[in-house]
């Protein structure tokens, strides 16, 4: 196993710590494990440097999504700190102005009370369509919502629409990356993710079956074992 390093989680959009709660016993196998705050900010240049001013100074990087956008911008930042980088469910692609305007939608909705109602119509799109009706699935996501909530949810939105395109940015990544992406992925489907690997040099993809785009809930195990091969390798001199 390689020398221990501290690991920083960036969860996704509406999503809060319970979204990596069964890798985190994995994931502290290989050192101390913290969830980044990814809430009180409203652009993702304001989110990675208040997650690098609580960063340990070289650590492991993953983020799911919104986390992954929040990731390529600390690359941007400070890619001398970043000692892996797993990217999850999550593309390097800037919004288009169709997302966007749906997200101005969500975000109204939200500050008129309605997050609950915002949060039902994003479920389906995060979640393989064999768990459109998992309850445990559907529990936890209004869980999550329901700790986010309404003014962090603005925060966030407010943030991955002003995002830029971290296409240019992919092949300047030296470390050793992972994406990884559920194969039903509707939000960022695989073919983002393979964009991404195909532009990052010596990138791993793993490519998870029978996932939609929550996949370290929708297939814990299977999440897992791609962490810990990826994570159990040595990292070689470039």
């Amino acid at each position: 196993m390689r020398e221990p390093l501290p690991t920083v989680l960036i969860p996704g959009l509406l999503c809060t710590p319970e979204l990596y709660a069964p890798q985190i016993p994995l994931l502290w196998r290989f050192g101390p494990v913290t969830i980044a705050d990814h809430t009180r900010d409203d652009s993702m240049a304001g989110i990675a440097g208040r997650i690098l001013a609580d960063a340990p100074p070289r650590f492991v990087l993953m983020g799911l999504s919104m986390g992954g956008y929040a990731a390529l911008e600390i690359m941007r930042q400070a890619p001398g700190r970043v000692a892996r980088l797993a990217l999850i469910d999550t593309q390097a692609r800037p919004d288009t102005p169709e997302q966007s305007e749906r997200r101005r939608g969500q975000m109204a909705a939200a500050r008129e009370g309605r997050l609950a109602e915002a949060a039902a119509q994003l479920y389906p799109l995060m979640v393989h369509p064999r768990r459109h009706q998992d309850p445990a699935l559907q529990a936890l996501w209004r869980r999550m919502a329901e700790d986010t909530g309404a003014a962090a949810f603005v925060n966030q939105q407010a943030a991955i629409m002003g995002r830029p395109d971290s296409r240019p940015d992919l092949g300047g990544i030296q470390c050793p990356t992972l994406v990884l992406v559920g194969e039903q992925d509707a939000l960022t489907p695989p073919d983002r993710g393979e964009e991404m690997a195909a532009a990052i040099q010596g990138a791993r993809l793993a490519i998870i079956p029978d996932s939609g785009h929550l996949s370290p809930v929708e297939q814990p195990q299977a999440v897992s074992a791609a962490l810990a091969a990826w994570l159990g390798e040595e990292i070689l001199p470039r």
